[in-house]
């Protein structure tokens, strides 16, 4: 016989689906929401609902968004020269915050990670090399290549400098590959990192 209400184990459960919620922590999450007024859940409710309807991928840096392009994307002030290559639009938001990057970004949502069956096709690796053949040939170009100091973000970022190589035969002008350096210990991720470290690794990037 259960002991728990069908809507509160469905609850339950679908916090379980969330990555790092243990079975505790979800029954300790649904229970807090069963004791929070019923405007406050509807509004809760209602921020899930629009997650997905009211944000859309930017069409040329793959950021998360409201309107495409991205605001970043929509600046003129920003080198679109200088391209940051990250896998998740949480990093955008942490280089962000150290207010020394004036490029703009490219969000591949992923890492290569063939024990998970992701693959080069499954990231928007494909988009970024689009993305620099539509670049003005007359100018030179710097990719930096700022994916998580694993092995997933390492194998990455190799596979990234290959493709952009081959894709330089092509090309009159140069395409610089730079990697994030100093400040970011091997296994960290740049989500996790604080502003004063992604300014040194941005400052002090070393070329492939």
């Amino acid at each position: 016989m259960p002991l728990l209400p069908k809507s509160l184990s469905r609850v339950i459960e679908s916090f379980e689906r969330l990555p790092g919620v243990g079975p505790k922590t979800a029954q300790r999450l649904a229970f807090y929401l069963l004791h929070v007024p019923q405007l406050d859940l509807d509004v809760f409710a209602q921020s899930l609902k629009d997650l997905k309807s009211h944000t859309v991928l930017c069409s040329i840096c793959k950021n998360v968004t409201e309107s495409d392009p991205c605001v970043v994307c929509s600046l003129s002030s920003r080198d679109v020269h200088l391209i940051c290559v990250v896998e998740q639009p949480t990093d955008v938001l942490s280089i962000e915050k150290t207010g020394k990057f004036k490029g703009v970004y490219h969000v591949l949502h992923g890492s290569i990670d063939p024990l998970n069956n992701i693959g080069p096709d499954e990231i928007y690796i494909a988009d970024l090399i689009r993305r620099l053949e539509k670049l003005d040939d007359d100018m030179d170009t710097e990719v930096i290549l700022a994916t998580n100091p694993n092995m997933e973000g390492e194998a990455t970022s190799m596979y990234i400098m290959r493709q952009i190589n081959q894709y330089m035969g092509n090309r009159t002008t140069k395409v610089k590959l730079t990697r994030l350096a100093h400040g970011l210990p091997v296994g960290a991720d740049i989500e996790y990192a604080d502003e004063v470290t992604l300014s040194r690794a941005l400052e002090g990037r070393t070329t492939y």
